[in-house]
Order: structure tokens, then sequence, then C-alpha cells
């Protein structure tokens, strides 16, 4: 009896050492030792790799980019981030890991959002805050990359407002792209919101939400013709269908994401300070705006097209997006549904994301030999 007593005893002791140790082992006590332990995660260790953060003179003022990847022969990948003001660099340590093996990926911080706004003085910036001057901006920024990585073409990937921009790069300089790949692609931006109030009245009158029917109500007609839309109804319409899961499929508006930029590498304490800041002033100068552009009359593109467009998606309705795919002509274009996602795609489905960009989009760079042999 008594040695088993001592065999259990001693079979014990190691299990208690190992609960201590996992006892004693802090989980990150503070914001920078938990981006630093993300930074050490998604490190570029090959050989040929690159991983740059830095400021780039665009359009007469400093702009923030983060470019990485295993490769810097791989071709050159710039997404456009949506909003206005909603910065995917600080994101990016989630959905971007897997990209950055087949493309040198770009992301930047547009003028008057994120790292960019903290490094101007916003009252300076606020006249600049155009339409013409972001897509201005979008064009200078791939003429640096071609030139900077010595690529004759790159790919560019708009998402969301960045969409706009980057229909517009592909627009004005085809010659310049392997392909445009649009995520939540703008396209007949009033007729979208109307879609996006209708499916949230509805959601909202199915739910008994009487709160929510009262101020979709009262704000009724919505978005009629192209006029532009007051942005207090505009923050009414959305609060609703964020929370209707009409942003991310089957959440309630886009906390996580929100969240996660508390989590980014690239962003300082002080970035993180100024993100919401940015977005509300990149909103202020520009997202009515955007929101009135029937971009309908785009019927032909000189450059491949893809749209990646959530089956859910009713904060840019996918909807009316492959409608208007449906009149465009281009050298090739494909639509992929993402049917377990809204707005948000790279962050809902990043796998089939990874999957679409590496199997569908970059044999083009490979037929061109714009890629690492």
């Amino acid at each position: 009896m008594k040695l088993l007593l001592r065999a259990v005893i001693s079979l014990a002791i190691p299990c208690l050492s190992v609960v201590a140790s996992a006892a004693d082992a802090p989980p990150p006590r503070s914001r920078a030792e938990a981006t630093a332990i993300v930074a050490n995660m998604r490190r570029v260790v090959a050989d040929n790799g690159v991983e740059r953060l830095e400021k780039v003179r665009i359009g007469g003022i400093d702009q923030w980019v983060s470019i990485r990847g295993s490769d810097r022969r791989n071709p050159v990948l710039l997404m456009l981030h949506g909003g206005p003001g909603w910065v995917a660099m600080p994101t990016s340590w989630y959905f971007q890991r897997g990209w950055e093996e087949y493309f040198t990926v770009v992301q930047w911080d547009q003028r008057g959002a994120g790292k960019t706004y903290a490094a101007n003085d916003p009252a300076q910036v606020a006249p600049t805050m155009t339409r013409e001057r972001m897509v201005a901006d979008a064009l200078e920024m791939v003429a640096w990359l071609r030139q900077e990585f010595g690529k004759e073409r790159i790919f560019v990937l708009g998402h969301s407002w960045g969409s706009y921009l980057g229909l517009e790069v592909a627009r004005q300089r085809p010659q310049w792209l392997h392909a445009y790949i649009g995520v939540g692609q703008i396209s007949n931006a009033p007729e979208s919101e109307r879609r996006g109030w209708a499916w949230t009245l509805q959601q909202a009158q199915r739910d008994h939400n009487a709160s929510a029917v009262a101020d979709l109500q009262s704000i009724a007609p919505y978005a009629q013709g192209n006029a532009p839309l007051p942005l207090p109804d505009l923050l009414k319409q959305r609060k609703w269908l964020n929370y209707y899961g009409g942003m991310v499929h089957n959440r309630k508006g886009g906390d996580a994401e929100a969240a996660a930029i508390n989590l980014s590498p690239e962003y300082t304490d002080a970035d993180i300070a100024n993100v919401w800041k940015g977005n509300d002033f990149s909103m202020e100068h520009l997202l009515v705006d955007v929101l009135a552009q029937d971009m309908t009359s785009v019927r032909e593109l000189k450059t491949p097209v893809f749209l990646f467009l959530g089956r859910h998606d009713h904060n840019v309705s996918s909807e009316v997006a492959a409608e208007w795919f449906k009149t465009v002509n281009a050298p090739r274009k494909q639509l992929v549904w993402f049917e377990q996602s809204a707005h948000e795609v790279m962050n809902e489905e990043p796998g089939k994301t990874l999957l679409t960009l590496v199997q569908q989009v970059r044999p083009i760079a490979e037929q061109a030999g714009d890629v690492a042999p």
C-alpha cells in the first residue's frame, strides 16, 4: 500500500509542477508585449524577403506604407483600404501573412487616415481631402512602387472605398496593372444604399425591433436619386445594418476587426489613439461624396478584373456590384462569391481569399514572367 501511495505521489508531483509553471507564465501584460509577440511570429525571415515600414512622399505629404514579402522578386500587390479611413494595415497581421509568400504586399494608410493622419497637420490636409486628390495619390503610389521594385506592372486590390480608387486606377492606367481586384466593389452607390436600407428595415421588422424600425423609417425616403446623403441619416442606416450583420456576416458590426487594430505591430500607442480620429476625419470629408457616385457608366476596362464579393454584403451591395459586372467588357474578368462573408471578405474567409489570389490572380504575373524563379 505504501509503495502504491509513493507511486501516486511521484506521478502527481510532475503534474503539479507543470500546472505551477503554466500559472507562473504570464499572458501579455501590456499592449507592447502583445504586439511584440505578433511581430515576432510574423517576422519575415526568408533569405530574399522584404519587411519595411516607412514614410513615402506622395501628393506633397508624408504617407505611411508597410511593405512585406518572402521574396522581393514576387509580384507587387497594393491594397487600397476602405472607409474612407478604415485602415487595413493594423489588421493585416491577421489576414495577410499567407499572401506574403506569393506577393510583395503593400499596405498604405491613405491621406487623412491611420499613421498618415497622425504624421500631418489635419488643418493643412483638410482642403486636399477630395476624390480627385485621392485618385491622384493612388496613381502616384502605383508609379512609386513600379519604380521602387523595377516592375512594369503590379496588382491593385481595392476594398470598399478603396474599390472606387482602384477602379479609377484601372480605368486611367491599365498598362500599369497585371489586374485589378475589387473587394466589396462600389458600383452604383446610391442604389446600394437604397437596397441596404430596405434589407435592414426588413430584418428589423422581422425581429420586431421597434427602435430600429422607427430609426429607419425616420430617414425615409432614403438615398433618393444621386443627391448626397445627410451624414446623420447615413450613420443611422449603418448603425442598424451593421447590427444585423450586413457588414460582417452573423456578427453585430465590425467590433472584432476594430479591436484587432490594438494588436498591430505597425502602430504605436499614439497611432492607436489617433486611428479613430483619422477615420472620422476621412468620413467627414469623403464618405457622403463617394456614396453619391454611380460608377456603372464604366463598361470597358483594358486590364483583367476580378471581383471578390461577400454573398451577405449589404454595406456595399454585392448584388448591385454583380449586376454591374455583367455589363463590363475586359480582357479577362472573373467574379468569385464568398458564401460565408459580408463586407470583410479577407477577414471572414481568409483561406479562400488566399487560395483565390494564388490560384486565379497570381498566374497572370507568372505568365508575364513577374515571379520569383
